[in-house]
């Protein structure tokens, strides 16, 4: 014989009899009722301090009924997952006591009893049967409707290893989703990382998928998308800003810690996961995409949603699409924006390459827009270099952003020089021009010392000290440097043949320095 389960109504009623001053026998009788029973529930009530002679309410009775008996007071006690989980009721409060942990509970029974419940009916039971308390936090928030075309809510949701099949290398997959508030139309795109660069280009993707770009988009408090968490006054990623300016739509970043701010896109993740990629193969991610865009027209678009009743893609061609926002005219060009340190040489290290910005920055923290062909470096609002973008590891330099006298001997070229020396005067020409013509860029710091001279002697000086040497056959910069500073460029040119053919060496101290010690031999 099947236990009988009674209701607030049955006990209620034994309650009732019993106030009127019947006796447990006749109470038993006329309810048909088992005396015990009666017994069990007029104790509870004289326990707790009522007597027979008082008169109350049924519904005084019934409140009492509810605090002690919560099993009589919902059904869902005595059915159905609540009813699995009753018989470990003394169990439950016992450990409850000890950790004050619901879910921690909630593991051990099913480890170690084999409890078959989900964890969110666990808390359900224990609000229900232990007399838990409903805190304002447990509150779902009532949200409007959404108007069509005002938003949409986008998430990265993890998918599960896929196995290259080329190089046999495991790697995780993740679906980027993009949901469309009211038709629940979507966009997934499979990708293997979680950066920046594929943060934008799935938007640019997905608003191309759906022709046109909803008014706002709802996203977590990731660092592609928000850099900082802070509800009022949210500090968005650069790039991730550009990107809105450029479609026109507002970021709305979700509360930190408050992913049911998006429950669209939430919930979209596991019907992703189980519907699309679970049991799957595909031999590329390329095919995986293509897939994923067939699967959203083809499957995810033409399901009755549980929620709305309709199917989603033609919800959103009936009543959405005009809604969007136009797609503008031109193209987003991909960009990240980094920051990066002037180095000691005036070189900042940027996409994996090195490019020079103007060397009164050093030490400066500089931030780096780094697009397909270019990259630019900003100081605050103000862009202090751009530069043609290079493959990595090379060396992008500007020789007008190093100090002049660092950089000297590169912009002073064998043809610098040679033009420089025709300014000068016909012997500086040819004085530099022989010295150029032979190992040419091994001599082509002689060639700029000769020209520097300039500076401190004049032009005239330096040609004629250049005519000299030129005449002793020997017009190097040490040569040319030592007749002016002795002063010889004035002085009428002696060249003393040697066998008739062969020129000497120029007299480079004068000949006074020669005859000195002739004359002081003769004195003594």
């Amino acid at each position: 014989m099947a236990r009988r389960e009674f209701t607030v109504r049955d006990i209620v009623e034994v309650f009732e009899h019993w106030q009127a001053g019947r006796s447990i026998r006749a109470i038993a009788k006329s309810l048909g009722l088992s005396r015990n029973t009666v017994r069990k529930y007029i104790k509870a009530a004289q326990e707790a301090g009522y007597t027979p002679g008082v008169r109350r309410s049924p519904q005084e009775w019934a409140e009492f009924v509810r605090q002690h008996f919560p099993r009589a007071a919902d059904d869902r006690l005595r059915y159905g997952s609540f009813a699995r989980i009753e018989p470990y009721r003394e169990r439950i409060r016992k450990d409850l006591a000890e950790t004050g942990a619901v879910s921690v509970v909630w593991q051990r029974l099913r480890d170690e009893a084999g409890l078959d419940v989900s964890l969110s009916t666990f808390r359900r039971y224990v609000q229900v049967a232990l007399g838990g308390t409903v805190s304002p936090a447990d509150v779902v928030i009532w949200r409007p409707e959404v108007p069509p075309g005002e938003e949409a809510q986008v998430d990265f949701g993890r998918l599960g290893f896929w196995r290259d099949p080329v190089t046999g290398k495991r790697r995780m997959a993740y679906a980027f989703i993009m949901v469309l508030t009211y038709s629940r139309h979507m966009f997934v795109r499979v990708v293997f990382s979680l950066d920046s660069r594929t943060w934008l280009s799935c938007h640019v993707l997905a608003l191309q998928f759906f022709g046109g770009v909803p008014r706002r988009i709802v996203l977590d408090n990731l660092a592609d998308g928000v850099l900082k968490p802070d509800i009022y006054d949210p500090k968005f990623n650069r790039a991730y800003a550009e990107l809105a300016q450029h479609y026109g739509f507002l970021i709305d970043p979700c509360r930190s810690g408050h992913s049911k701010d998006k429950p669209r896109v939430e919930r979209s993740v596991r019907y992703v996961r189980d519907n699309f990629w679970r049991g799957r193969q595909f031999m590329s991610d390329g095919e995986a995409n293509r897939e994923a865009v067939r699967w959203c027209l083809e499957v995810a678009g033409r399901r009755i949603h549980g929620t709305t009743r309709q199917r989603p893609l033609e919800l959103f061609e009936r009543e959405e699409r005009a809604h969007l926002l136009p797609l503008p005219a031109e193209p987003w060009e991909m960009r990240e924006w980094t920051t990066a340190k002037v180095a000691p040489d005036s070189h900042c290290y940027a996409a994996k390459a090195f490019y020079s910005v103007p060397w009164r920055l050093i030490g400066s923290e500089l931030q780096v827009c780094i697009k397909e062909n270019t990259v630019q470096f900003f100081k605050g609002e103000e862009i202090v270099k751009t530069h043609p973008r290079v493959p990595q590891g090379r060396r992008q330099t500007d020789l007008a952003d190093l100090p002049e006298d660092r950089i000297a001997f590169f912009l002073r070229t064998p043809q610098w020089c040679l033009k420089r020396a025709g300014e000068l005067g016909p012997h500086v020409q040819e004085a530099v021009a022989q010295v150029l013509s032979v190992n040419t860029l091994y001599n082509l710091r002689q060639a700029q010392g000769i020209l520097r001279l300039e500076e401190k002697y004049g032009a005239k000086r330096l040609d004629a000290a250049c005519e000299r040497a030129l005449a002793y056959g020997d017009p190097r910069y040490r040569t040319v440097k030592n007749i002016l500073a002795n002063e010889m460029d004035g002085r009428p040119i002696d060249v003393r043949q040697q066998d008739g053919s062969r020129s000497v060496g120029a007299f480079l101290h004068g000949q006074q320095y020669f005859a000195l010690p002739a004359v002081e031999e003769c004195s003594g």
